[in-house]
């Protein structure tokens, strides 16, 4: 049975090179990695349990097991960076982007969430995303952390992990709950702008506010995504590895030809 988020050969094609070459001896798998990131991309999608896997998928036991290796390994944050990088270029962009905006989302926790803090501004007992993307809308970072913990306090932790990879990063612009001192800080440790974009306090009506956009449609992306819509996952690094796992299927879906 085919699912919508099934990949197709020409999609398959350009991420296949990046997962290991099979062994030359040792039994040999009965599910290709394809069909087990089939059912990975199933469950992302539909929000559905790991145990609850339809029965036309490989068990989930194999494809829980198998997701856990790639994510200790860094190889679906290694297939995101390489998709970004080829969107990049063909849209004659350098690899490593001068400009990003960042911001954060807070999303409830279910009972079996492994950490959560209380956001008292949005009233909300989970988790917060903290993302760092460029002018494209395309993931460079994430970081998940507890709720409470506060935009200025999660953005140094994320700029200070991302600006060691993206090093040509000039310019960043951030919402008003990034001003003050963090503003300082990072044009002081890293060279780099932190621009602050203010929405008016005399408009009376919705305004799009230049560059922050860009960011809430990247979150508008992300919650086409059910199972991101709520934190399940009690680990951080596995958290994370959903959110470049819901971007690899974005950028394949709408940069790949079928």
């Amino acid at each position: 049975m085919r699912y919508t988020h099934d990949l197709t050969d020409p999609q398959w094609n350009l991420i296949s090179y990046c997962f290991p070459k099979p062994a030359a001896t040792g039994r040999r798998r009965k599910y290709s990695y394809r069909e087990l990131l089939n059912a990975i991309f199933y469950l992302l999608r539909t929000g559905g349990q790991w145990r609850n896997l339809p029965k036309d998928l490989p068990p989930w036991q194999s494809v829980y097991g198998y997701f856990r290796r790639w994510t200790k390994a860094g190889l679906l944050e290694h297939i995101h960076t390489h998709l970004r990088d080829q969107i990049r270029r063909v849209d004659y962009r350098k690899r490593q982007p001068s400009a990003a905006i960042i911001d954060s989302q807070s999303v409830k926790a279910s009972e079996s969430s492994g950490q959560r803090g209380y956001d008292a501004g949005k009233k909300i007992n989970g988790i917060k995303r903290h993302i760092l993307v460029d002018t494209m809308g395309l993931l460079l970072m994430v970081m998940v952390l507890p709720a409470n913990v506060q935009d200025r306090d999660g953005a140094r932790l994320l700029l200070k992990k991302a600006l060691a990879v993206y090093g040509r990063l000039q310019r960043i612009w951030a919402d008003g709950g990034y001003a003050g001192a963090l503003v300082e800080w990072t044009q002081r440790i890293f060279g780099c702008v932190l621009d602050i974009v203010k929405r008016s306090d005399t408009a009376a009506k919705f305004i799009v506010l230049p560059r922050r956009w860009v960011v809430e449609r990247t979150f508008g992306w992300l919650g086409r995504y059910r199972r991101l819509n709520r934190s399940y996952e009690r680990r951080t690094e596995v958290a994370e590895a959903m959110v470049y796992l819901a971007m690899c299927r974005l950028m394949l879906s709408r940069w790949v030809k079928h």
